[in-house]
């Protein structure tokens, strides 16, 4: 069966873990090694990037993005989880004070920067060595660590009290529950995150994506391979290529010379990573470059090239 390497953009529906997506896919494609650069809750919609194959090697290059979404929050109600799922049958409303579009733009505006933001309770986060959400399930009162991320853009789409909407372009790690959460109390009436949508990770954008429907269907028809792009059009660093003869070498990990080098593609200082291709013009393995680009040819046959994740 036709095994697959590179990267496919899914659009989650709502409703599943993107742990279930990724078993679905599994089960769709019909090969075991899939991942993913980033996870979206159940109730929440949007870009999945899924690696495939070999890609699964670079998940870790990829991750270190911004991120955009589409949110709404609504004001009045306090959720124990920040979204719908805390929402219980006798949550009390709160008075939600009377505010112009103005006045919500610059308490939206207020959280533009980098903020110190704690992460929910009900995360997947571990704190001595169990994750959040079991301990918050089992009613364990635990203080919840705290990280500094970076609101990039924040705009507002919609206010029709008490839904307020916008789009939110953060760093990652980026809780937008928290943030959903965090602007309730500015405002000082609370608010849970009712809707949220990802429409960008890093490059990648939503209205690229394909369904699971779509994936199954084209996976039938032996058209899946046009949606997945190949690693050496996904990795943005500068690479390198090898010579024939030293090529078989790069999955066991030995240091490539400067006489081993037959291209340079790009430009990079010290300690920048870069890729490494075969003679074919493959990415075999990822690193950091122990000198700059303008510096090899100064090696007298030197390594160059510390291995950071080979991609067998």
């Amino acid at each position: 069966m036709l095994q697959y390497d590179g990267i496919l953009l899914c659009e989650k529906p709502y409703g599943i873990s993107s742990h279930d997506l990724i078993s679905d896919l599994r089960q769709i494609i019909g090969q075991r090694r899939i991942g993913h650069t980033g996870t979206l809750d159940p109730r929440a919609t949007g870009l999945m990037v899924v690696c495939l194959g070999r890609a699964t090697k670079i998940a870790q290059f990829l991750a270190d993005v911004d991120k955009t979404y589409e949110a709404e929050i609504k004001l009045g109600i306090r959720s124990s989880t920040f979204d719908s799922e805390g929402i219980m049958e006798d949550s009390k409303s709160r008075e939600i004070p009377k505010l112009g579009e103005s006045e919500i733009i610059e308490i939206l505006s207020s959280f533009r920067g980098k903020i110190v933001q704690k992460v929910p309770a009900y995360s997947a986060v571990k704190v001595g060595g169990e994750r959040l959400y079991k301990l918050a399930r089992r009613g364990e009162d635990v203080e919840t660590p705290e990280r500094v991320v970076e609101i990039k853009e924040i705009e507002l789409t919609k206010y029709n009290s008490p839904i307020v909407g916008f789009t939110v372009t953060c760093s990652k790690g980026t809780y937008i529950r928290a943030l959903a959460n965090d602007i309730g109390e500015r405002i000082g009436c609370g608010a849970y995150l009712s809707k949220l949508n990802r429409t960008r990770v890093g490059n990648f954008e939503l209205k690229e994506a394909i369904t699971t429907n779509a994936i199954y269907h084209y996976r039938q028809a032996g058209a899946l391979k046009q949606f997945i792009r190949p690693i050496e059009a996904i990795l943005p660093y500068p690479s390198i290529k090898v010579s024939e003869s030293f090529s078989p070498l790069i999955i066991s990990g030995k240091s490539p010379r400067s006489r081993d080098i037959v291209d340079i593609n790009g430009q990079f200082a010290t300690d920048d990573y870069i890729s490494l291709m075969d003679y074919s013009g493959r990415i075999m393995a990822i690193g950091v470059a122990k000198v700059s680009s303008s510096e090899i040819s100064e090696l007298n046959g030197n390594d160059f090239f510390r291995y950071v994740r080979a991609l067998n």
